[in-house]
């Protein structure tokens, strides 16, 4: 995957983005601000990565996410063209 190594949390102990409860929090705000948030959440949610924090998303709310749009076949390409839209409006603000 060549976004890995553009995530924030790439030089983070990976202790650190799989944590349970009011600790996730703690790993929501790394990923908050990373460059390849949307990759990675694609990932886990392409994959069905059960385990972890992914593209800011925790586990529950990943699982919540994949039973409200089963008809999702690449969330990659509908989170990208998602966020392409959203550059596209927020340039024409």
């Amino acid at each position: 995957m060549e976004w890995e190594e553009q995530a924030n949390c790439y030089a983070v102990n990976p202790d650190e983005m799989f944590l349970v409860g009011a600790a996730q929090s703690s790993a929501k705000s790394i990923c908050k601000p990373c460059p390849v948030r949307t990759e990675c959440l694609a990932h886990a949610l392409d994959h069905r990565i059960e385990h972890g924090m992914w593209g800011g998303m925790t586990e529950r709310e990943r699982r919540a996410l994949l039973r409200r749009r089963p008809d999702v076949t690449s969330w990659r390409s509908l989170l990208e063209s998602a966020r392409r839209h959203h550059v596209r409006e927020t340039a024409d603000a």
